[in-house]
């Protein structure tokens, strides 16, 4: 207890190091020829894409800028491992007991069992040997620090510990060799001692230090906090593990947001995951006109994509399917963008289906999507839980407009898009997009180009005819069976969906300005002239 550990230069922390070599050499021989132990972090979502959590024994490091979390998720760690029963210590170099204590009682959580010793000047300035005296880091004798440190930790024998931050340590090196050499020595002792730790860097460091990643190199994992500020809308958070020696785990990029409680983690949705046995089956909407043009209906695990101007009828057509779905006994998840959920009710009463009660009974799982305050791996993560075990069977997104603007500027819609399409096909869910196009009649823009990655299009347009604006229905595509390949007109009513006969008398229907070719009479809602009445293009039956 009353040896001393030197810094840099001296014996002190080898000798530290060499103490607990023969317990600690046999163990970690054997543990290269086996699964490394893990730990839990505390947080589910980065156990998740840590595959179990940790390496035990081994020392980690924390990186981000200021305000990304690193000290929430540190406390997090050591929390779970005193609810686990384990020793734990925070040795804080910046911050004092008082603040991080206010950190705690912010997220809810109170420090009881966690040892927490402060090293910041803020500290010393309350010791006796202190007497009035401010020291500058650079000015403080590193010996002294790592003294104080080890001092705590034999104490204390930690399973896990927290070193907050390396920046404080790096000013008192005052060079990258002495940091490295500082940073090793610690590595070193904490690995033979059998303790989980972790190392919190706040990436302040300027000048030549600033791009000094020996500390990654030295470090067993490396777990990289970034935090990105939008043009509008709340700060986006990423996480990703840089590095995991000997381990797996799930590379790139995770959303995660930063909350009373602690970081909630967003591992991005991985198709190849996930497989689910189901039945292929067309799933009608109950209009036989639109099911005819479908083949049947909507095949289950497909995606649909539904594209046409503004107020064609999208969000009708996937209200009406969403409805046919819950009628069947089959729970519907509702992802609305730009609508809010009281025009969904309106229209789905319009359709003689009340959306509402279905909503109070969990037969529809509605959700109203901001688009400034939702990232797009939580929107994923709330799409996967709708889906889960005994959860929807069809999820309509309406619509990719406001998921694109959720996806914010240099963010890859597509690949996100398609790995979230795929998870949800493997899953047996059937999937409506709804796009809405740019332009009315004639030339019609779309803002994406999304078509290759659904299984079926269905288009609707308008169009000109006999002095009125109609609408016009068809399905472009169908990857998993035939379809009908014919343009019907479609008419909303306040009875609900009519589709009428394929426009056969009309030559250009999908540009909107068609030309007239047959008799009008065979149009929805127009009166059949005389002469052609029971003709060969007259009024047909409407479904």
């Amino acid at each position: 207890m009353g040896e001393s550990v030197a810094g840099p230069g001296s014996s002190g922390l080898s000798r530290l190091a060499s103490r607990t070599a023969a317990v600690q050499i046999a163990p970690a021989m054997s543990g290269l020829l086996q699964t490394p132990s893990r730990c839990s972090t505390g947080i589910a979502g980065l156990d998740e894409i840590l595959h179990g959590g940790l390496p035990v024994r081994r020392l980690h490091l924390v990186q981000g800028e200021p305000g990304t979390g690193k000290t929430t998720l540190a406390l997090q760690f050591l929390l779970e491992g005193v609810r686990r029963g384990e020793a734990c210590l925070y040795v804080t170099l910046a911050e004092s007991a008082e603040e991080l204590a206010e950190v705690a009682r912010s997220h809810g959580w109170s420090l009881e069992g966690l040892h927490v010793h402060a090293l910041s000047e803020f500290e010393a300035l309350e010791s006796p040997d202190a007497q009035n005296t401010l020291f500058h880091p650079a000015e403080v004798e590193l010996h002294d620090t790592i003294e104080a440190l080890f001092s705590a930790v034999r104490r204390r024998h930690p399973a896990r510990a927290v070193i907050d931050s390396l920046s404080e340590l790096r000013l008192l090196s005052q060079n990258a060799w002495g940091y490295r050499r500082q940073v090793l020595g610690l590595k070193v002792a904490f690995d033979r001692l059998g303790c989980t730790t972790l190392l919190v860097d706040d990436l302040t460091a300027t000048g030549a230090q600033a791009l000094d990643r020996q500390v990654e190199s030295v470090a067993h994992g490396v777990i990289a906090l970034r935090r990105v500020e939008p043009a509008y809308g709340t700060a986006r958070f990423r996480l990703s593990v840089r590095k995991l020696r000997g381990s797996d785990f799930s590379a790139g990029a995770h959303d995660y947001a930063i909350r009373r409680g602690g970081l909630v983690l967003f591992p991005r949705v991985l198709a190849a995951r996930s497989d689910r046995v189901f039945t292929r089956e067309p799933i009608p909407c109950g209009i036989a006109g639109i099911d005819r043009l479908l083949g049947g209906g909507l095949d289950r695990g497909t995606s649909t994509l539904v594209l046409g101007p503004a107020g064609a009828g999208k969000s009708t057509l996937a209200l009406t399917f969403a409805g046919a779905v819950a009628r069947g006994g089959e729970r519907v998840a509702l992802f609305a963008f730009e609508e809010n959920l009281g025009l969904y009710q309106a229209k789905s009463a319009a359709l003689g289906w009340d959306l509402a009660d279905a909503m109070r009974r969990g037969q529809v799982e509605a959700h109203q999507v901001d688009p400034a305050q939702l990232s797009p791996g939580q929107f994923s993560h709330l799409v996967a839980a709708s889906v889960s075990p005994g959860g929807a069977r069809l999820v309509v997104i309406d619509s990719l407009n406001g998921y694109s603007r959720a996806m914010q500027a240099g963010e890859d819609l597509n690949l996100q898009l398609h790995e979230l399409l795929a998870y949800l096909a493997q899953h047996g869910v059937t999937t409506l997009l709804v796009l809405a196009q740019q332009g009315y009649l004639g030339q019609i823009e779309s803002p994406l180009d999304l078509t290759y990655l659904a299984d079926a299009v269905v288009v609707l347009r308008y169009f000109e005819a006999a002095g009125r604006v109609r609408q016009a229905i068809s399905v472009a595509k169908k990857r998993s069976g035939d379809h009908e390949r014919t343009i019907r007109e479609l008419e909303f009513t306040a009875a609900g969906l009519r589709v009428g006969e394929p426009l056969t008398g009309f030559r250009g229907v999908l540009t909107g300005v068609p030309e007239f070719v047959g008799n009008a009479a065979a149009m929805l809602g127009q009166p059949p002239h005389p002469e052609a009445a029971g003709g060969q293009n007259g009024p047909g039956p409407c479904a």
